[in-house]
């Protein structure tokens, strides 16, 4: 089975997947012109495969999906409108390049970087248990973790000889023992945190899903940052991956401190104080632009 969706332009497919060109093919990819993963919809796993046959001025994306159940007419709809979410296919760049004219470097990234827009997770769920298994660890560490909690602890879809894993559920993280977290090579305190913020969301102490209504990052931040094993910037980079508040940016984080003294400061060695204003020239695009200053130091774009 098979659905079109067009984005709003400018949109590059191809730029803004290849963020996942170094995923596990079991579990989310890019390869050969082709993205892949499994989603949930309803109770259901499902796994859509998602390419472009338009262009970054007039951007059109084929998406097959398949499943080990019938796919009911109905479930389209949801189909749809998680891939547009899960590439950010609705939003709007115009503003954003508007906003960083002023600023020389983003500004003439933005024009090598046209039409890349930054990823969304499923649920903010999963945006949060990536963020804290981040912490103070190198990405490709923090990958290979991720990778193996999903493995552990996700739901499988077999399709043919392949199979496939889904992000784990806050029940099954509740239910995990720390020794099998730990088993994944996460810190005994990662573990804990993981476990316990699982609990909170299954007993319904804890709704991530209501802070994609607030107006205010701050209020988010500063309840977040209240529950154990969340810091504010664990809240800030869940805010961006998870809920497209791309206003926040975890400047904090010395990934993206190496960008910024990379692209602003000659590869001088500066502090979180020093990132932080560099990003205010950055306006409410904070979030976005940080993603264009990864994606660039990534990709080994010079300015």
């Amino acid at each position: 089975m098979k659905l079109t969706i067009t984005a709003t332009a400018p949109f590059d497919f191809d730029l803004s997947a290849k963020v996942f060109s170094d995923g596990d093919k079991q579990i989310r990819k890019y390869e050969g012109g082709y993205f892949w993963q499994v989603i949930r919809v309803g109770d259901k796993l499902i796994l859509v495969s998602i390419k472009s046959l338009g262009n970054v001025d007039e951007p059109e994306l084929s998406v097959e999906f398949e499943s080990v159940v019938k796919i009911p007419s109905r479930d389209k709809e949801d189909i749809r409108e998680i891939v547009s979410s899960l590439f950010n296919l609705n939003f709007e760049l115009r503003p954003f390049y508007e906003g960083v004219k002023e600023d020389e470097v983003m500004s003439k990234l933005t024009q090598k970087l046209k039409g890349l827009k930054s990823p969304t997770t499923q649920t903010v769920f999963e945006a949060l248990i990536d963020s804290i298994i981040e912490q103070q660890i190198s990405l490709i560490v923090a990958h290979s973790l991720e990778n193996k909690v999903i493995k552990a602890f996700g739901e499988t879809l077999k399709l043919g000889e392949e199979v496939y894993y889904a992000y784990p559920t806050p029940r099954a993280l509740a239910s995990a023992t720390t020794g099998g977290l730990r088993k994944c090579g996460l810190s005994f305190k990662k573990a804990e945190y993981v476990k316990n913020i699982s609990k909170l969301i299954l007993e319904g102490k804890l709704d991530l899903d209501k802070f994609k209504k607030y107006e205010d990052i701050g209020e988010i931040i500063k309840e977040l940052d209240e529950i154990k094993g969340i810091g504010v910037w664990t809240a800030e980079l869940t805010l961006v991956r998870g809920m497209q508040k791309l206003e926040a940016i975890p400047a904090d984080g010395l990934g993206l401190r190496r960008c910024i003294s990379h692209y602003y400061f000659n590869d001088r060695k500066i502090s979180a104080e020093e990132a932080r204003r560099t990003t205010e020239g950055w306006g409410k695009w904070k979030g976005l632009a940080s993603f264009y200053l990864i994606m660039a130091e990534r990709l080994g774009i010079r300015i």
